[in-house]
């Protein structure tokens, strides 16, 4: 969960079965996957026949939900990205509705169902960007960040991102069709220790916390503070810090007094 509050991502490599991704993946060639309405609970969304549904169905998928937007999320949107044969044209870099500036989060699945190796493109997603509010296509004048992620994988690999990831698909240079299943979830619980806290107080928390992505130069100030607030919003204590990073800005005369 450190991880995912310093990054704004996971990474479950061939998670999903063989069989289920050949089914996921012939349900996207031939269009049928139903499209839900927002807001409404996913568990209501895909019949039990549907191979996508089973996808989000599996105990591993489940754990990963649940410890991160809790029981019961609702639907938000999915969508099927869909790039064609030999399309040497990527997609400009943005976020996805940015507008959304709570503590809360929801989360974002990119589910690979076939391989997907680098000239095939994938997603290129910046670690540590999701902090970062801009309105959608503000980024888009950039070409290449440090230390970019493309997202080359083997089939079945799911990617869960923080919903402020910056991303963009790339060129597909191979002569198939190259297919990422993407779906957003809301909370509805409050978002404090939903996953196993067993390692709560490990020192390696820290660490990750204070990781130094590079790409944003001596900004890295900034993320480690917005990181320290969200982890004190997972966690439930609003006194956890840093080295001093976000105390310092709380010794304000009103709080002294209060403290006295």
């Amino acid at each position: 969960m450190a991880n995912f509050v310093a990054d704004g991502l996971l990474r479950f490599d061939e998670l999903i079965p063989r069989e289920l991704n050949e089914a996921a993946h012939a349900e996207m060639e031939e269009g049928i996957i139903v499209r839900g309405r927002g807001g409404t609970v996913l568990d209501e969304v895909w019949a039990d026949e549907s191979a996508v549904g089973k996808v989000f169905r599996l105990p591993e998928v489940q754990g990963i939900i649940q410890s991160l937007v809790g029981e019961n999320p609702l639907y938000d949107h999915h969508a099927v990205h869909i790039v064609r044969p030999q399309n040497n044209i990527g997609q400009i870099w943005h976020a996805d509705a940015i507008i959304d500036l709570r503590m809360h989060f929801d989360i974002q699945f990119f589910y690979f169902s076939h391989d997907t190796p680098r000239e095939m493109g994938g997603t290129m997603i910046l670690p540590g960007s999701h902090y970062r509010r801009v309105c959608e296509t503000d980024i888009a004048r950039y070409q290449n960040f440090l230390g970019q992620l493309p997202i080359t994988c083997n089939a079945g690999t799911l990617f869960v991102v923080h919903h402020g990831m910056w991303h963009c698909a790339q060129p597909n240079l191979t002569d198939q069709t190259r297919y990422m299943f993407k779906l957003r979830l809301n909370p509805t619980v409050r978002q404090c220790q939903l996953w196993n806290t067993d390692d709560i107080d490990t020192p390696g928390i820290h660490g990750a916390l204070g990781r130094n992505h590079k790409w944003y130069g001596n900004d890295v100030r900034l993320e480690i503070v917005n990181r320290i607030k969200q982890w004190r919003f997972l966690i439930g204590d609003d006194s956890f810090d840093i080295g001093y990073w976000l105390s310092r800005l709380e010794n304000m005369p009103e709080n002294v007094q209060d403290a006295a």
